[in-house]
């Protein structure tokens, strides 16, 4: 039986004192005593350089690896979720991973159905139905019958994406997700974000609330309600764009890098 959140708990995301370690060594902290709240409708961009720990904090939030210590608690439950009989708690949560991790052997049709196959264990016929939708609003039609290694970066991320979204769920977390994309597919993604954010029509037009990491902020100007950064093992919360601005230089300087710096 899952420990009860704490009465006050309404948050998406809810830590307290959380310290996190990395994929690589979980036993090695890469963030520490981490307290952090995300309610339902808001929109997070999570900055920091290579190494700072920013997927390692995602996989954590995703329940993929636990916290170190501290609580975490998602829609009011505790986690990290490991138990097959709360599943179904976890899967309102979605993670898309910076290289996609596609698998390979399958389809961009099968990758994407994979989820409904194997969580909802729907028959052929309806999960193709939902994943036709998918491939068009993702406009992904072209390569469905492709394998991802057909498909350049651009493409592969959206696999990805729609893999995430596919089972409908009520928090995204996506992982340097503009990382390695041209001016037209980053375009894309701001503008689909914002599409979830206020609610598509795949979705039954209901919110989804956003967390997303980068190394750089400029993308992300007058798009993100919420900012913050990761630097020497510490979450520091910015706040909106314009508290952002007003940040110490010293430490936004590597993130923030003016238009005319060249």
């Amino acid at each position: 039986m899952s420990e009860p959140a704490p009465a006050q708990t309404t948050a998406v995301i809810d830590m307290e004192g959380v310290s996190i370690g990395s994929v690589r060594d979980v036993v090695s902290g890469v963030v520490d005593g981490l307290t952090w709240r995300v309610v339902a409708g808001d929109y997070w961009v999570i900055a920091g350089l290579q190494g700072a720990g920013k997927s390692d904090l995602l996989m954590t939030a995703a329940s993929l690896i636990a916290p170190l210590k501290g609580a975490y608690y998602f829609l009011g439950e505790k986690m990290p979720i490991f138990e097959e009989h709360r599943l179904a708690h976890r899967l309102r949560l979605a993670l898309v991973f910076e290289g996609g991790q596609l698998f390979h052997d399958l389809t961009v049709r099968e990758n994407i159905a994979l989820p409904l196959r194997y969580h909802q264990n729907l028959p052929p016929s309806e999960a193709e139905q939902r994943v036709t939708r998918w491939l068009e609003v993702m406009e992904l039609g072209p390569w469905a019958d492709s394998t991802p290694g057909a498909l350049g970066r651009n493409w592969v991320k959206r696999v990805a994406l729609a893999r995430a979204l596919v089972l409908e769920p009520e928090l995204l977390l996506a992982d340097n997700p503009l990382g390695g994309l041209d001016l037209r597919h980053r375009h894309w993604w701001l503008g689909f974000f914002e599409a979830l954010l206020g609610g598509h029509e795949l979705l039954h037009r209901r919110p989804v609330t956003i967390v997303a990491t980068t190394a750089d902020l400029r993308p992300w100007k007058n798009r993100a309600k919420q900012f913050a950064i990761l630097r020497d093992k510490q979450f520091t919360v910015l706040g909106t764009w314009q508290q952002l601005e007003a940040a110490s230089a010293e430490l936004l300087h590597e993130l923030l890098i003016t238009e005319t710096a060249g």
